[in-house]
């Protein structure tokens, strides 16, 4: 577990949004647009919700959006992680709730947050309306997947403070790329925070807790049925490609292909669009189009 409570991440300001105070502690929260149902994203581990500034101002062009940094992350207070699935979804509740956003909710989880965007409809399934899955995680994870990427390899396999120090100018220069369209104001303060020592150990906390939050939603109930598009990755970056064998790179692809195609069959509204030409940490970055897209299908849906 990483204890991250005496941290310097709270003095970090965010450039836009707001702090809501949930039992006692501060949660950045930045909302745009209006309209519902409103659209909630869930970042991915060591990714925070201005990360998905930029989808968000097009979402809302027609729709509430909402990006949030969960407790213990990005601009909020700092928490000892991992945490449960149950306690995340419980916060992100209670913060809808505190800022008057009226559910039910459309969920947008990226990665790990499709972890968090699950527990939150076990709990609450009269509070979700639709769902748009963007390369997320899924309980039933290991049993698309190879051995050497399972769950538990994942997190045995992740880097440490020590390798991410080592990769520190050649992750700021992808930092760099990927926000260069963010106006200055967001983008400056955000490219700091993320290559602070605070914001790093939170990713590798948050990392650490995989396969224990698997076996906790496959203790819960199904998923509601509701509208569901899945937006699956199958491209893959450079550095991916240096580190990973072409052939468990292939099957991850198949797996992550395999696995949203079950999902999205277990819904009476779903659907799969598969996409080749970005990668798993790019998909907002590079295809925004596909991923509002997704979105504003899903908005409609759930209206009709």
């Amino acid at each position: 577990m990483t204890d991250n409570s005496t941290s310097p991440a709270a003095r970090f300001a965010p450039p836009v949004g707001e702090f809501q105070e949930i039992d006692g502690r501060r949660v950045h929260v930045h909302r745009s647009g209006s309209g519902g149902p409103a659209v909630v994203f869930l970042p991915g581990a060591g990714a925070v919700g201005l990360d998905y500034f930029g989808v968000q101002q097009e979402v809302a062009r027609f729709s509430t959006a909402v990006v949030y940094d969960r407790g213990g992350t990005g601009y909020s207070d700092p928490l000892p992680l991992p945490r449960t699935a149950g306690a995340v979804a419980v916060e992100l509740r209670q913060l809808l709730r505190a800022q008057r956003i009226p559910g039910p909710y459309v969920l947008v989880p990226h990665s790990l947050g499709g972890f968090y965007a699950h527990r939150f409809a076990q709990l609450y399934p009269r509070d979700v309306a639709g769902l748009v899955r963007l390369d997320a995680f899924h309980h039933d994870w290991d049993a698309y997947m190879p051995a050497e990427a399972a769950l538990a390899e994942v997190e045995r396999m992740g880097p440490d403070r020590e390798q991410l120090d080592r990769m520190r100018p050649a992750l700021g220069a992808m930092r760099e790329e990927l926000l260069a369209g963010y106006p200055e104001h967001i983008r400056l303060p955000l490219l700091a925070a993320k290559d602070s020592d605070a914001w790093t150990d939170a990713g590798i906390g948050e990392r650490t807790g995989l396969a224990a939050l698997a076996a906790e939603l496959r203790a819960g109930p199904g998923f509601p049925d509701v509208p569901l598009i899945a937006l699956t990755v199958v491209g893959t970056d450079p550095g991916q490609r240096a580190l990973t064998p072409e052939r468990t790179l292939r099957e991850m692809h198949e797996g992550r292909t395999r696995l949203d195609a079950a999902l999205v069959r277990a819904v009476s509204r779903g659907e799969q669009r598969v996409l080749s030409d970005t990668a798993h940490h790019r998909l907002c970055f590079d295809r925004p189009d596909a991923v509002v897209r997704a979105v504003r299908d899903v908005v409609e849906q759930a209206r009709a």
